[in-house]
């Protein structure tokens, strides 16, 4: 049963005085601190050394609380020449010689989202702290599992996306904590690209478009207005083959053209689109592009995310009283969407906690294998999950 409680507008601006400090992290007991194996840095075991690593190592390599400890891929060359590049002393090719070997603390996962699951939960067992890549995991029943293991285990669970820590997501909630749209009614967010040629994952079953790209527009609606009560969605498959490099040609089975709404209670509305068959002008690589990805509406203004909300860089609002387009939230920060192991090993090394949860992470999870199912059954699906919302805490 959801125990989530309906917030009105004083609720929520009870909870408006940290929204300026969205983009740090909050402080959190020393009781409460994590014990890790090293005193001045956190261990990190790094396993599935694409393209998306190198992104993560490099920002893992930056952050003075973390000491890269080892590498792991199914190619051992891949993980070798990671290890030469970030000068990291150990490397393996298989995740149970990388648990048994050189000590860590906390294990980055970035393999193919169908292995998520199952890799973490191997770490989790093996005692690790666990940072995903999205999706944590395959269901919301084996999600919730992984986070009562990490209990069990005394250790932390964590998974991506990580777009609530960015400015641009910390104004648009402070703008709604602060009444300015009015009474909300509608939410809208799109992110969709020609779909990716380098693996075959994406197009199988437990890949999609939804647990690739529309993951990240599911966390920040979620996140600005609150657990979704039910959903109702329609997705479907529109190019049924794809050319992979290096595999040639694969049939596709995961649906690559997505359309979701979601009911978040007291009348409001949202609506996400995702797909691998979206032409577009801007660069999907660019986080320079400009145009809007996410819009919110009520009764006295509106306001969108200039950006990819993995990649922000603006928020344009328009109220009742200045009725044109307002920029905010323009200038340069450190967001980046791969700075989630190292905003954990923060938390793991100083207590400080970040914005994102597990049972937020999950939420999203149930909304997409809920899409699915919708997708099958024709019927409107209620949620059984919920997280703490708002995201942040009361501490005036």
């Amino acid at each position: 049963m959801r125990t989530v409680k309906p917030l009105d507008r004083r609720g929520f601006l009870r909870h408006s005085a940290a929204l300026s400090a969205a983009v740090t992290l909050g402080p959190l007991g020393a009781a409460s601190r994590v014990a890790l194996s090293g005193a001045a840095k956190v261990k990190v075991g790094l396993i599935g050394c694409g393209s998306v690593s190198r992104h993560y190592f490099a920002h893992l390599a930056r952050s003075p609380l973390v000491e890269l400890a080892s590498a792991c891929d199914i190619l051992p060359e891949r993980a070798r020449q990671a290890a030469d590049r970030h000068k990291i002393p150990h490397h393996y090719p298989h995740i149970d010689e990388m648990l048994a070997g050189a000590p860590f603390d906390l294990f980055v996962n970035l393999t193919d989202m169908q292995e998520h699951e199952r890799l973490n939960e191997q770490a989790l067992q093996a005692g690790k702290h666990v940072w995903s890549e999205k999706p944590i995991a395959n269901s919301l029943a084996a999600g919730q599992r992984l986070l009562e293991l990490a209990r069990e285990k005394g250790v932390r669970l964590w998974g991506a996306p990580t777009a609530v820590q960015s400015p641009q997501f910390a104004f648009m909630a402070r703008t709604l904590a602060e009444g300015k749209l009015g009474r909300l009614a509608a939410a809208h967010a799109s992110y969709g690209h020609l779909g990716p040629n380098w693996a075959a994952f994406f197009y199988t079953k437990g890949g999609g478009s939804l647990p690739d790209l529309g993951v990240y527009n599911l966390t920040t609606l979620t996140g600005l207005l609150g657990p979704a009560r039910a959903v109702v969605a329609m997705t479907g498959i529109v190019t049924p083959t794809r050319k992979i490099t290096g595999k040639g040609e694969v049939t596709v089975t995961a649906e690559d053209n997505a359309m979701i709404l979601m009911d978040h209670g007291h009348g409001v509305l949202s609506h996400i689109q995702s797909g691998f068959n979206y032409f577009t002008p801007h660069e999907h690589s660019s986080t320079q592009q400009d145009h809007h990805t996410l819009t919110i509406i009520g009764t006295r203004g509106s306001m969108s995310l200039a950006g990819y909300d993995w990649a922000p860089h603006a928020v344009d609002l328009a109220t009742r009283e200045q009725s044109r387009f307002q920029r905010h939230a323009d200038a340069r920060s450190d967001y980046v969407w791969e700075n989630g192991a190292s905003l954990v090993a923060e938390c793991l090394a100083t207590g400080r906690e970040p914005l994102f949860t597990p049972e937020h992470a999950l939420h999203v999870v149930e909304i997409m294998t809920a899409a699915n199912e919708s997708q099958r059954t024709g019927q409107r699906i209620p949620m059984r999950s919920t997280f703490k919302w708002p995201l942040f805490e009361d501490r005036g």
